[in-house]
C-alpha cells in the first residue's frame, strides 16, 4: 500500500469526512433518558449502514438496553498481521443545562475560534468525534487500497454513559467473537492538548456511602448539646482520620499492591514538562495537596486517593436552626492502582469506622462503585510502534501516559476477552466533554485520522 496515498486521501477528502459526522452528531443519542430510546436506536443503525458502506460485515445486536453494533473485516488478510478490536460508543450525554449552549446541542457546526476551527455539539468529542476518527481512517485505506490491512472488529456500545448496564453479560456471551490480539480504544486525549499518548493505565474506583446514627431523633441544641451524641462531630473526627499530616491515606492494608513507577517510565513523565502551578492555577489553586514524597502527575496517574465526594447532615436550608442532628452522612471515593483490592480496601474502611464509633453510635453503609485498576504491558512490539506512528503524525514524541479517572472497558477487554487494549485519543483538555458547549477540534479529527492510518500500517506491517 501507499501511506502516502491514503493519508492524501484523507486530506482531500475531509469536508465529506466531517459532514459524515456532523450527520451522526444530530441524533440525540441520549442513552439515560428513556425518551431517546429510538433515537439510540437510531444511531445504531446509522453505524451499521456506514460500516456497511465501506465493506464492513455489520449488525445491530439487541440488548435489554440499547443495542450494540458489531462488525468484521479481513478474515482473509495476511494471517501473521495482527486482529485488531475497536471501540468506542455512540452515546452521549444528557445536554443540561440546556441556557448554558451557545446553539442548538444537536444542531452541530463547525465554528471559527481563535484557536482554530472547531466541531461544536454534544458527543464532537465524547466519543462520536472520536469514534468517526478511526472509521474515517478505515474508509481512506479502503479507497485507495481496495482492503483492509488485517482482520479488523469494530465494537460501539450505545451505553457508556449511562453506565454499560448491557456490557459485561455481553461481552461474556460473545466472548469468542470478541477476541482480538489488540483492542483499540479511543475516549482518551492529547497530554496537555499537543503531546499524543498510548494510555497505559487506568485507575480503578471503590465507592461508599455512610451514614453514623446517634440519637433516635434531631435534638434541640440547648436542651440537650454537650451532653448527647453528635453524629456529625464523630463522622468529620473519623474523615479527618483518613490522612496523614504528609498526606498517605491511614487506612491498614491501604497500600498493599500498590506498584513503584518503573524508572523509565518516570523518566519519561518527567520529559513532559507537566505544569501543575497552571493545573491548579486554572481551577483557583496553588500546592499539591497529595502525598508529600511523589510528583503531581504521579500524584494524578500513579498514586491512589481517598476522597470525601459529600457530607451532609443537620438543617441545611436558609435561616438558622439549633439542631443536634440525628444522623450524618458521606460518600467515599478511593481510586486505586496496581493490584489493590477494592473489597479488601472496602472492608479495611468499615473496620476502620466501626471500630472508632463511640458509644449510642451505629454505622451503615451502601455500596457504589467497584472495579480495580488496570495496567498494560508495553513490552509488545506494537506498543512501540503505534508510539513511533503518533510521533511521526504530530511531529513531537508521543509518551507512554497514565490516566487520573476509571475506563472500565479496558479491564473488561484484559479479564474477559483476554485482549491487550492500547487506547489513544485525541480530544483536548478543553472540549468540555459532558458539558455545554461541547466540541472537537478540526485538528483532532484531521490528525487523528492521518494518525489511525499510521498506526494501521505500521502494525500490518
Amino acid at each position: 500500500m501507499s501511506l502516502d496515498a491514503t493519508l492524501a486521501h484523507i486530506d482531500a477528502n475531509l469536508s465529506d469526512a466531517t459532514d459524515r459526522l456532523l450527520e451522526l452528531l444530530r441524533i440525540p443519542s441520549i442513552s439515560t433518558d428513556p425518551a431517546y430510546k429510538a433515537d439510540c436506536d437510531t444511531a445504531a443503525d446509522w453505524l451499521v449502514a456506514d460500516l456497511q458502506s465501506i465493506g464492513i460485515d455489520a449488525t445491530k445486536r439487541p440488548t435489554p438496553g440499547h443495542p450494540m453494533v458489531v462488525g468484521h473485516v479481513g478474515a482473509d488478510a495476511d494471517s501473521t498481521a495482527p486482529h485488531l478490536l475497536f471501540y468506542g460508543h455512540y452515546d452521549v450525554q444528557p445536554v443540561d443545562p440546556l441556557e448554558l449552549w451557545e446553539r442548538d446541542p444537536f444542531d452541530p457546526q463547525v465554528e471559527d475560534t481563535p484557536k482554530g476551527k472547531v466541531i461544536r455539539g454534544r458527543g464532537a468529542a465524547d466519543d462520536k468525534g472520536q469514534l468517526m476518527t478511526f472509521v474515517e481512517a478505515c474508509r481512506a485505506w479502503k479507497a485507495v487500497n481496495g482492503t483492509l490491512p488485517c482482520r479488523i472488529t469494530f465494537f460501539f456500545e450505545g451505553e457508556e454513559e449511562s453506565g454499560s448496564p448491557s456490557l459485561v453479560p455481553f461481552m461474556k456471551e460473545n466472548a469468542e467473537e470478541l477476541t482480538a490480539d489488540f483492542a483499540l480504544i479511543c475516549d482518551t486525549g492529547l497530554f496537555e492538548s499537543k503531546t499524543p499518548g498510548i494510555v497505559t493505565m487506568l485507575r480503578g474506583m471503590m465507592g461508599d456511602e455512610l451514614t453514623i446514627t446517634g440519637p433516635s431523633k434531631d435534638l434541640h441544641s440547648g436542651m440537650y448539646g454537650g451532653v448527647s451524641i453528635n453524629p456529625i462531630r464523630v463522622l468529620t473526627k473519623i474523615l479527618a482520620g483518613l490522612h496523614d499530616d504528609q498526606g498517605r491515606i491511614t487506612l491498614p492494608g491501604f497500600y498493599d499492591g500498590v506498584p513503584e513507577l518503573p524508572d523509565e517510565l518516570r523518566a519519561q513523565w518527567q520529559g513532559l514538562s507537566f505544569d501543575h502551578d497552571a493545573f491548579l492555577g486554572d481551577v483557583g489553586l496553588s500546592q499539591p495537596a497529595g502525598e508529600e514524597d511523589r510528583t503531581p502527575i504521579e500524584m494524578i496517574w500513579s498514586r491512589p486517593t481517598c476522597e470525601v465526594n459529600g457530607i451532609w447532615g443537620g438543617y441545611t436550608g436558609a435561616g438558622f436552626k439549633t439542631v443536634l442532628p440525628s444522623q450524618a452522612h458521606a460518600k467515599i471515593s478511593f481510586r486505586l492502582v496496581g493490584d489493590q483490592d477494592p473489597d479488601a480496601i472496602r472492608d479495611s474502611f468499615r473496620t476502620m469506622v466501626r471500630d472508632a464509633l463511640p458509644a449510642d453510635c451505629t454505622v451503615t453503609f451502601k455500596d457504589h462503585s467497584n472495579g480495580r485498576a488496570s495496567a498494560f504491558e508495553t513490552d509488545y512490539p506494537a506498543f512501540e510502534a503505534a508510539r513511533q506512528a503518533l510521533s511521526d503524525e504530530w511531529n513531537v514524541p508521543a509518551a507512554y501516559i497514565g490516566c487520573g479517572g476509571s475506563i472500565p472497558i479496558a479491564g473488561h477487554f484484559q479479564r474477559i476477552v483476554n485482549t491487550t487494549p492500547m487506547l489513544i485519543g485525541f480530544g483536548k483538555d478543553d472540549d468540555q466533554i459532558h458539558s455545554p458547549n461541547e466540541k472537537y477540534d478540526m485538528e483532532s479529527f484531521h490528525k487523528g485520522m492521518r494518525s489511525w492510518v499510521r498506526i494501521l500500517d505500521a502494525l500490518s506491517t
